[in-house]
């Protein structure tokens, strides 16, 4: 795949509800978003973990990702991420061959180390923060069921898990970029803000990594928000009801559905509202296409990435996904069609 900045890019979508909409309609958006994503010509598409959070409909990754993958033919189909500590490893081995068997050589396995966010959920899910300790143990018996070799528990097989192989990353949150040198696993790490420290964790990977069966080689995933408009002001208009949604869920801890941009701009916000609501969209990357070419063209020349993750949400889907057919014409994508869908 060629792209204007010589690497893949892929697409994690949140399956974010918005204002007026349910779960369900969510959960259905984001499968018709991932066949468009696909005929755009991005690599991967990828879905997250969250619970009992009211904004995102996406509870279950590997059952949403199943959904992905038998509407699409071509673009390689994940998780960003099954939050390992709150799962026993067997079972997302076993969750993971089931999907590596029924959709071959598309299945991609990205695994995070955040456990459930708060006291009542890490309670209703058998856990508690002390589980996230032992990321690299559960990490290392997740990937033994794929090669047999499960030190924790030997007489154990993970069917069909058992031969195949799933590409695994690791998720950067903590220490996650050091787990992920250790194993010898692929990097995906937030490009968002604080650069000098995204490159200074992205340099500690390299210089630490053990190459293994799974990886050769360091290979680094930059995610961020990437949002491409006719005009500089309308691709930040993009960014707003997802920095609202974030200033209004970190002042009262509830995560809301997205709400339009109209609605953001009318909101009275209290100052400690508005310095979080600036800081969520500042640092992101947006723009014209000239601009955002710019823009990703230094960070991609500073971090030498392998890859990038976008994961823009908005309340306006025909926006975002104008958005991304911007982008995707900007890189020189193509999808299994044509130049674009």
């Amino acid at each position: 795949m060629s792209t204007a900045a010589g690497i893949p890019f892929s697409v994690l979508d949140r399956s974010r509800t918005r204002q007026g909409q349910d779960g369900p309609g969510a959960l259905r958006d984001t499968v018709r978003f991932a066949r468009r994503i696909e005929a755009l010509g991005y690599h991967r598409f990828w879905v997250s973990e969250h619970h009992s959070v009211p904004g995102v409909a996406g509870s279950a990754p590997t059952v949403l990702a199943a959904a992905v993958a038998a509407a699409t033919s071509t673009v390689r189909v994940g998780t960003g991420g099954v939050m390992l500590p709150n799962h026993q490893p067997l079972v997302v081995a076993e969750q993971f061959g089931v999907l590596e068997s029924l959709f071959p050589g598309r299945i991609d396995m990205g695994l995070g180390r955040s456990v459930g966010f708060t006291d009542g959920i890490r309670a209703a899910l058998g856990r508690d923060k002390r589980d996230a300790e032992d990321f690299p143990g559960q990490l290392a018996e997740l990937l033994g069921y794929f090669t047999g070799t499960p030190a924790a528990h030997p007489q154990v097989h993970a069917w069909p898990a058992e031969g195949l192989r799933v590409p695994a990353f690791v998720l950067a949150t903590g220490k996650g970029a050091r787990v992920a040198a250790e194993a010898g696993l692929p990097l995906v790490i937030a490009a968002v803000r604080g650069e000098d420290a995204l490159l200074r964790a992205v340099d500690a990977y390299r210089r630490d990594f053990r190459p293994s069966p799974w990886g050769e080689r360091p290979y680094v995933v930059l995610s961020g928000t990437v949002a491409v408009a006719a005009t500089t002001e309308e691709a930040r208009r993009l960014l707003l009801p997802e920095a609202w949604s974030t200033a209004y869920s970190r002042t009262r801890g509830v995560f809301p559905p997205l709400v339009p941009v109209d609605t953001v701009l009318a909101t009275t916000m209290t100052a400690r509202e508005r310095a979080l609501f600036e800081e969520a969209w500042r640092g992101q990357l947006y723009g014209t296409e000239e601009e955002v070419a710019a823009g990703l063209g230094k960070l991609l020349a500073r971090s030498a990435a392998d890859e990038y993750l976008v994961t823009t949400s908005t309340y306006d889907g025909e926006a975002l996904l104008d958005s991304y057919r911007r982008l995707a014409a900007l890189l020189g994508l193509r999808g299994p069609d044509g130049p674009d869908a």
